[in-house]
Formats: C-alpha cells, sequence, structure tokens
C-alpha cells in the first residue's frame, strides 16, 4: 500500500504553491513529513511530470528519499497509475499536494475503514464533512486500471477518481464522515490560493513555535476556534469545481 501525492509546479491558480515555505520547509517537505507518520503505508510517491519546470520535485524526494514517478501533466489519472505501478503497489491512498496539513489519524482511520469494509472506494471528503485540505481517497491499482481503460472523459483523466464516484450503482463508495467536534466543511486548509498559503503558514508556524510540528485537525480547529478571525484570511476564497 502506497501513498500517490499529486504534485507539480505549474499550478494554474498558485504557481509552484508546493514549493512554497513554512518554517523554513517547503509545503510539499511538510506534507511527505505527515505522511510518514501513517503507519499503514509500506511507501510515498511523488506523482509529478515530465516538465523541466519539476525538477525541483525530484531533488526535494532525493533529499528526503522519497520514491517519486514523472508523467503526464494533464492525465492524472494515468500518472497515478503508472507511480502505484512503478512500486508494484496492490492499494493506492491518494493525495494531492493541496493538503500539506492533513491530519495522518484522518489517513489511517480512511484506510481502516476501506480494509474492513471490502469496499470498492473509501474516502472522508464525499460528501465534505472533514475541513477541505484533509482530503484522502482508497482505492485498488486494480480499480484504476479499469477508469484508465473506461474513463475517456478530460474530468476522467485530469481528476483520478471521477470515473468511479459517478457510479455509484457499479462501484461501492464508502465515506468517513466527520464526528461534531471535528465537523467544518467550510474551513479551508487546502492550497489554491494565495490566501489559502497565508493561512497554513499562520497555522504551522503557530504550532512550530510550541514544538508541535504535526499538530492533529482537533488541535488546529480548537486553535482556529480561540483566534476566529484567523478564518476570515481565505474565507473568500472559492473552491474549485469539476
Amino acid at each position: 500500500m502506497i501513498a500517490t501525492v499529486e504534485c507539480r509546479m505549474t499550478s494554474s491558480r498558485l504557481p509552484g504553491k508546493v514549493f512554497m515555505n513554512a518554517g523554513g520547509k517547503p509545503l510539499l517537505q511538510i506534507l511527505v513529513e505527515r505522511l510518514r507518520r501513517v503507519p499503514q503505508l509500506d511507501d510515498i510517491v511523488l506523482a509529478t511530470t515530465v516538465n523541466k519546470t519539476d525538477d525541483c520535485i525530484i531533488e526535494l524526494a532525493q533529499e528526503m528519499g522519497c520514491k517519486y514517478y514523472r508523467g503526464s501533466e494533464n492525465d492524472v489519472l494515468r500518472r497515478v497509475l503508472e507511480a502505484a505501478r512503478s512500486d508494484k503497489a496492490d492499494i493506492i491512498v491518494e493525495i494531492t499536494g493541496d493538503c500539506p496539513l492533513i491530519d495522518p489519524e484522518l489517513i489511517s482511520k480512511t484506510i481502516d475503514l476501506y480494509l474492513k469494509s471490502g469496499c470498492d472506494y473509501c474516502s472522508n471528503d464525499l460528501p465534505l464533512t472533514y475541513p477541505a485540505g484533509m482530503d484522502t481517497q482508497v482505492f485498488s491499482t486494480d480499480l484504476l486500471a479499469l477508469a484508465d481503460k473506461k474513463g475517456l472523459t478530460e474530468p476522467d483523466r485530469e481528476h483520478v477518481s471521477h470515473y468511479f464516484i459517478q457510479r455509484p450503482k457499479e462501484f461501492k463508495l464508502l465515506n468517513l464522515a466527520a464526528p461534531r467536534e471535528l465537523h467544518w466543511p467550510e474551513l479551508r486548509l487546502t492550497l489554491d490560493e494565495r490566501a489559502d498559503y497565508d493561512l497554513i503558514k499562520t497555522i504551522h508556524e503557530h504550532f512550530s513555535r510550541k514544538g508541535d510540528e504535526y499538530p492533529s485537525l482537533a488541535k488546529i480547529i480548537e486553535h482556529l476556534k480561540e483566534n476566529i478571525h484567523l478564518v476570515d484570511i481565505n474565507k473568500h476564497v472559492q473552491p474549485k469545481t469539476i
């Protein structure tokens, strides 16, 4: 079982965002360090592109001792599938580079639900109940290979799980819903625009100064409720739509 992290430097809304800095580290490094705290994962593979602009991602992967795969920029489905096959993975935990504050415990719980239920696909954002930025999807490499053969539309290729989440009668889909204390779907802890970065940086550096580099979502929510003005930093940002 591996985590694939979709990442590239040519984001349309915030170019170079995965290399933006918080507490002296690129956000992509912070994300990888968080993923390394998920006990079920055998490996992490950065699924980046063949673009020259993404050479820096490869250099960072090598510095971190992290695996990587280079594929198509636009056919993200194929890139993730080939990344999984390059590591001979049977199960994919799909993460995007937009989620540097992702909680390892939530990833672990999503994985457990997938393994225990016998479902085809499990996520924690279908529908969204946790804050955006905790997004985790778990499915088999074989299922993604099926989507690769049949999912031929542009959304299918760009949004990795689009083919099977659009077919709930054909595939068994499960969702890990947030408990009441973590239910805050309007909160943006994801990285799309500069204002998102400003909030993520503020949160990470607050906890780093206290010696807690990897705060849980519960701690982050508690801090934001105690300092509710921080939520205003990026509440105007509109989420991307398919």
